[in-house]
Order: C-alpha cells, then structure tokens, then sequence
C-alpha cells in the first residue's frame, strides 16, 4: 500500500495496522531464523509498508488539528481559482 492511501486511513485503523504488521514482521522473523527464506521479500515490504505508517502517524500527530485547517484552505483557493 502507498502512502497516500494510509493517509486516508484514521489514526485509530493506523495504529491497528501498525501493531498486525508488527505481529507479521515478528512470525516472518522467526521463520527467516528457522532457514525458511521465502518469506525474506514479503518481510521487506512489511518494513516498508509500516515505516509509511509510522511516517503517516507522525505527520498526523505532529499536524493536529491543523491538517483539517490546511484542507479548508486548499479547497477555499480551488473554488477561486475555477470562478476566474
């Protein structure tokens, strides 16, 4: 999954995500050490996948309440910008 589409996502199911892929990370990371490596790709895109959570979580965090504020305004300019 891209980014874009965790940033739809509410820091609630974010942060249920982000602790499934932990467990899946966990189960893959003891199925490497056993000598099974087919799982060695699937656990990179999980790394991955969770690190754009974590960032997404971040930026919510971090944003607040002013994401919503920044959302306002973009659209306020879109409006102006189809009247002219």
């Amino acid at each position: 999954m891209n980014s874009a589409k965790y940033r739809e996502l509410d820091t609630t199911e974010l942060e249920r995500q982000k602790q499934e892929t932990q467990e899946q990370l966990f189960r893959l990371r003891f199925q490497i050490g056993m000598g099974q490596a087919e799982g060695l790709k699937k656990y990179r895109n999980l790394r991955k996948d969770r690190a754009r959570m974590l960032t997404v979580l971040n930026e919510k965090k971090a944003n607040g309440a002013t994401t919503a504020a920044v959302a306002e305004v973009k659209a306020a300019d879109a409006k102006k910008k189809a009247k002219k």
